[in-house]
């Protein structure tokens, strides 16, 4: 893969999550009923850092979760010795019931991965609404879903990827465009 441009630096990806947290915040009326969860892998530090960025604006820790959809996929991916599911760990700090949920993810593609997190989020428990927060919006649904909080926008071609690197996973923040 041959890289384009990159995209987001680190002061731009500080500043498009800072815009999120505040519109997150104006939606919702304030942190109430709240909870932020990050689809593993690079939402998980996204929703943190949204946290982290509510707590600076309202002084409330906003309870967070991270969830794995590995089971919901429609495209397992498998361990490479007994082709078993590949799980990562599920955690939450409080029940989801009656919660509005915002997933936090970092790319919107296709829309399988959300709607596979719809399914996780569903099976533990039955929020009074789930929104959606993604760092970069490259089109190209093939299903019925549509972030309520962007960071950027980034049209791009079938032939292009995107790609997310965080501090907490790939030691730099950095938003880069390949072409395959």
């Amino acid at each position: 893969m041959k890289q384009k441009a990159i995209l987001l630096d680190q002061a731009a990806i500080n500043r498009a999550l800072t815009r999120i947290a505040h519109e997150i915040l104006e939606r919702n009326k304030g942190v109430d009923n709240l909870m932020l969860v990050g689809i593993k892998t690079r939402g998980a530090p996204l929703a943190k850092r949204l946290q982290e960025k509510i707590n600076s604006i309202e002084s409330v820790d906003v309870p967070i979760g991270e969830i794995d959809i590995t089971l919901y996929r429609d495209d397992l991916s498998h361990a490479v010795e007994n082709d078993e599911p590949e799980l990562h760990h599920t955690d939450f700090q409080t029940k989801i019931a009656g919660k509005k949920v915002i997933l936090v993810d970092d790319v919107l593609y296709t829309g399988r991965t959300v709607r596979a997190a719809m399914d996780a989020v569903i099976d533990q428990g039955r929020p009074s609404q789930i929104q959606l927060a993604v760092l970069i919006d490259r089109g190209h649904r093939e299903l019925p879903i549509r972030a309520d909080y962007i960071g950027k926008n980034i049209p791009t071609s079938q032939d292009e990827i995107i790609m997310v690197a965080l501090n907490e996973t790939d030691q730099e923040d950095q938003v880069s465009i390949f072409e395959k």
